[in-house]
């Protein structure tokens, strides 16, 4: 066949949340870091083409990332990545960081070694170790070191037209979240409310980088509230999340880097320490398991190292392609499967 591009991909999820990794015919990115090329990737043409061409359709879908594998910058790393979403590229995703671990491994790009294999992955936001438990050919599960994760501002008030005043927590895990107590929104995280609280994020998220501009202040390239994740805590002190994410859907996980901005908010309120680890269940009852692994600096505020360790199993092998008489090079989106915000595609 006469196609115009083509890039495989190798189908993984993480406790439910998809993320598609690229391991072959990927083009070359542009920039001497992966904060450098993260920034093609949303600022110049041939970078929104490429996300486009995979995230959108008739190739891509609303839901799930698709990860660009790239070489290591970092003389530490074994591989480098950047997320590719509907909206944009994004820096770091914990669900993703263990679909790009189990992809790698369970590919034999990186070798696995049993019962253990250590995985340094670079992303824009910095170093990810992640430590996979290997059995059988098979990778079990991931636990990863995150990036520093700090606190913005907390309790941020937002006046809204649905709710009157909310009250969010602004911190980096990654990226930036919005972090708000779902009761403010009378709404309780299950399955039955997916589409109220995507709404709802939706929402907030406008309002909030209408009103407030957030900067990481070692890493211009990571700017801007990415998400609004609900939370809610049960009897048993587990912690419950829902992530909203343009342009309408809820995370199929807990959400590794959302979980990393809230353990940070635990950490300045005085409800978490160094050694406390806890639970984290998605909107569909999948868990992560969240720990404090240290307390550090980022240009001189207190943050926390966190850990997230989760599944991922793969489920499929692509190849996508361009045939060059394609009428929709671009992709497209319509508003019946992606919601009002299609328009803005």
């Amino acid at each position: 066949m006469r196609w115009k591009r083509t890039i495989q991909l190798l189908d993984v999820h993480a406790e439910g949340e998809i993320g598609r990794v690229a391991i072959g015919g990927v083009p070359k990115i542009p920039g001497e870091t992966i904060a450098v090329q993260l920034h093609w990737l949303n600022t110049d043409p041939k970078g929104d083409e490429l996300r486009r061409f995979l995230c959108l359709e008739p190739r891509g879908a609303p839901i799930g990332s698709v990860n660009l594998l790239l070489p290591a910058r970092h003389p530490d790393a074994d591989a480098a990545f950047i997320i590719l979403q509907p909206d944009q590229a994004h820096a770091s995703s914990g669900s993703n960081s263990i679909c790009v671990t189990t992809a790698l491994l369970e590919s034999g790009i990186v070798e696995m070694k049993e019962p253990e294999t250590i995985v340094t992955l670079e992303t824009a936001a910095g170093l990810v170790k992640a430590v996979a438990t290997c059995r059988d050919g098979r990778c079990e599960k991931v636990r990863l070191t995150m990036v520093p994760s700090f606190v913005h501002e907390l309790d941020v008030e937002i006046d809204t037209p649905h709710w009157g005043k909310i009250k969010a927590d602004l911190c980096y895990g990654g990226i930036f979240y919005a972090l708000v107590d779902v009761g403010q929104i009378n709404l309780k995280i299950e399955k039955a409310n997916a589409a109220g609280l995507v709404q709802a994020g939706m929402i907030l998220k406008e309002l909030i980088n209408r009103d407030i501009k957030v900067v990481h202040p070692d890493i211009p390239a990571i700017s801007g509230v990415a998400y609004v994740m609900f939370r809610d805590i049960e009897a048993d002190g587990t912690v419950r999340t829902c992530t909203t994410m343009w342009p309408g859907r809820a995370d199929r996980s807990p959400c590794g880097t959302g979980n990393s901005a809230n353990l940070a908010t635990l950490y300045a309120r005085g409800k978490a320490k160094v050694g406390d680890v806890f639970t984290s269940k998605s909107i569909i009852g999948s868990e992560f398991e969240v720990g404090l692994q240290a307390v550090t600096e980022v240009a001189g505020r207190p943050a926390v190292i966190p850990t997230i360790t989760g599944r991922g199993f793969t489920f499929g092998l692509t190849q996508v392609a361009l045939d060059p008489f394609d009428p929709h090079p671009g992709g497209f989106a319509l508003t019946d499967v992606w919601g009002p915000s299609a328009g803005e595609i």
